[in-house]
């Protein structure tokens, strides 16, 4: 398992780090370690989960992922 933070834009308040979390959570074999205002890091397998799959989660809860590091 690879950890990553996600750098998130858009977040303003606790309501966008529960959208956060329920998006991240639908993807398969991640593990989320936290999520705060503009970031998340999360635990998962690079040869199943990929920048696009936490690029599409992060814009279906309403925010934009700029980066991943």
């Amino acid at each position: 398992m690879k950890t990553q933070t996600l750098h998130i834009e858009g977040m303003t308040c606790n309501h966008c780090v529960m959208h956060v979390k329920k998006e991240l959570s639908k993807l398969p074999n991640i593990a989320i370690e936290d999520v705060q205002i503009g970031k998340a890091t999360v635990q998962f397998d690079e040869t199943i989960t990929t920048f696009a799959d936490f690029s599409n989660a992060i814009s279906e809860s309403g925010y934009t992922l700029t980066a991943m590091n």
